[in-house]
Order: structure tokens, then C-alpha cells, then sequence
């Protein structure tokens, strides 16, 4: 349920009906739109509740959310939200791009790439400091020790970092070095894990599950912003199918899906979607055209060299062309990148 105050209400009207709330047993999530207040109410919100809320003097209206995921709604919040990391704006009229290494490998190359990626217009840096891999036997991650470059990378370009948490006792750890909390495939539906980063203050980017539908994908957004983290980043980055000739099925139509229903930012991501760099231009121009908000792309100095998923990764030069071919496909949708 959302209750919009009026926006005449002030501070001691706001409190009043919090109280309520409160009072009722219910948890509830404060927005602000332009000039109004939208207190997102969670639970299973009786009739006679609603009724007290309705007849507050400075509650303009109380409207039944019909998804399941309710903050994550539209109906809860009509505008996209926009999201501030370092003054980079996600879900903003600017495509934020975000790119890097698979894997932090050690910290002359992550130094080095995060020059490069900084020179080439990137956004934000990415990094996988903790690799959940299908095999034990493959790259893991530096750990901690990928933290420190990252963060080292980070302060040096001043790009913002983001990088993958693989439980909730990563969180704690990994705040201080990184900017936005990546959660991936693999864990999207870890509740322990969503519920950690949602009682966090930092931006959380939400990969979609390799085998998620698109309501269950936002019903794991749902744990984030329950738990009062309104900075959600939603990510495609491909699901399961029978197709064996890419590495998932890139699920470009979720971008207007998601845009309908939600109103969280969505990023793309080409190079795990498909698995093949000779086809992550290509998606990612389709991506920028059906209406994401952003890309995270793999990029390598050496692919065939790396430590990790180097058949999906673009070297510098491939990844400078691909920015530049970037450019018209966003000014053709109304974006800039």
C-alpha cells in the first residue's frame, strides 16, 4: 500500500502518520517526489487501517499496490529513480557505462585498466574481487587482496567501484573499499545475502538469476528495498535456455518489461549474456536501443591471457571502438553516454 501526503504536509504531519504505521505493526519506506511524500507501507494492510490513514488531514491519497513486489513498483513510484554514486547518475538521461576485468588478477593490471577504462569515458570501475565459479578448480578471486586494489584503482582515477559480495559476511568487510554492492546470478535469490546489503546505505546492483522470471527477479528487489535500501540497480545479464550456441540468452525484451513495471534503473550486461566477445558490440548497441540505462562490459588487456571468462572480454581496443559506436545508437533513443 502507498500513502501520498499532500504537499502541503509538513514535518509533524509526515511523523503522524508514520506513527500510525508504526503503531500498526507495519514496516514502511519514505520516498520523496518533487514536492510530496510517499511512505511505502509493508505488510497485509487491514481494511480499517487504510480507512484511519484515508481519513488523515494531510494524506492527499492511499492507493492498494496489486504486484507483489510493491516498492519496487511503479505504482509505488512513478518517476525513475535515480541513483547518485560519486556523482555519477544512474537511471539519468546519461548511459553510465561500467567496465573492467572479470577478475582483479593483481594490482599493476588493475591500476593499469582503470587508467585505461578512465580515458575511455567509463563510468564506473568493475573488478571481481570474489569469483563464484561453476568450477572449484577455476580462478576464485584475490579476496581481500582485490579489495585493496580496487579501492587503490578507485582513488586513483576517481571512478567509483563496484564489485561482487558472495555472502552476508562479505558485506561488512567489503563496504569500505567498494562504492556499489554487485549481487550476482548466482545469488540473487540468497535472502540472507539481499537482506545484508539492504541494511546497507550504498547502491546495490541486483543481477537477474540465470533462471528467474522477471517477477521473481524484482521480488529479490523487493528484500533490498524492505529492508530500506532505495538504491537498487537491476541488471539482464542473460538467462538459461536450450540454446547452446551463446553462453546464456541475453533477455533485451526484460528492458521494457522491467521499464513498465518498476520504476529501479536497469543495466545490461553483453559479455556474460552471451558469452562470446564478437557478440557483445552488437547486444550492447541493441541493449542501449531498447531503453537500458547502462552497460557493464569485460574488458582485458590480454583476453586470451585471463584469468577469468577472457572469451567473453573485449581488449582495449575493441572496447574503445565500441564506445565510440555507442554514441548515435543512445542519441537515436534521446540518451547521451
Amino acid at each position: 500500500m502507498i500513502v501520498v501526503m499532500a504537499s502541503r504536509a509538513q514535518e509533524q504531519d509526515l511523523k503522524r502518520v508514520i506513527d500510525i504505521i508504526t503503531e500498526k505493526g507495519y514496516k514502511h519506506s519514505l520516498y520523496h517526489d518533487k514536492n510530496q511524500y510517499i511512505i511505502g507501507v509493508i505488510g497485509d494492510v487491514k481494511g480499517q487501517d487504510k480507512q484511519q490513514l484515508e481519513a488523515c488531514d494531510e494524506v492527499e491519497k492511499v492507493v492498494t499496490v496489486t504486484h507483489p513486489f510493491k516498492l519496487a513498483s511503479r505504482e509505488f513510484f512513478q518517476d525513475t529513480t535515480v541513483i547518485n554514486v560519486k556523482g555519477i547518475a544512474i537511471g539519468g538521461s546519461k548511459m553510465v557505462v561500467m567496465a573492467g576485468p572479470c577478475a582483479v588478477e593483481g594490482r599493476d593490471i588493475t591500476l593499469d585498466i582503470a587508467k585505461r577504462m578512465k580515458e575511455l569515458g567509463v563510468s564506473v570501475l568493475r573488478g571481481g574481487a570474489f569469483k563464484p565459479r561453476t568450477s572449484p578448480y577455476s580462478f576464485q578471486g584475490l579476496g581481500r587482496e582485490g579489495l585493496d586494489y580496487l579501492k587503490e584503482a578507485g582513488d586513483l582515477t576517481g571512478l567509483p567501484v563496484i564489485s561482487e559480495v558472495l555472502s552476508p559476511e562479505d558485506v561488512e568487510m567489503a563496504y569500505e573499499f567498494i562504492d556499489i554492492f554487485q549481487i550476482g546470478s548466482r545469488n540473487a535469490q540468497n535472502f540472507s545475502l539481499l537482506r545484508e546489503v539492504g541494511g546497507t546505505d550504498k547502491p546495490v546492483m541486483l543481477k537477474r538469476g540465470m533462471m528467474n522470471t522477471i517477477e521473481e527477479w524484482l521480488m529479490s528487489a523487493e528484500y533490498i528495498l524492505s529492508e530500506g535500501n532505495s538504491k537498487v540497480i537491476l541488471c539482464e545479464r542473460g538467462i538459461r535456455t536450450f540454446e547452446k550456441y551463446t553462453r546464456n540468452t541475453l533477455d533485451l525484451s526484460a528492458v521494457p518489461v522491467i521499464k513498465r513495471l518498476s520504476h529501479l534503473p536497469i543495466m545490461v550486461d553483453p559479455s556474460h549474456g552471451t558469452g562470446h566477445w564478437r557478440l557483445v558490440a552488437p547486444m550492447a548497441k541493441a541493449a542501449v536501443a531498447a531503453g537500458c540505462d547502462g552497460l557493464i562490459v569485460e574488458v582485458h588487456p590480454d583476453p586470451e591471457n585471463a584469468l577469468s571468462d577472457g572469451q567473453q572480454s573485449l581488449n582495449y581496443e575493441k572496447f574503445e571502438s565500441l564506445m565510440e559506436e555507442l554514441k548515435p545508437v543512445a542519441r537515436a533513443v534521446g540518451r547521451s553516454i
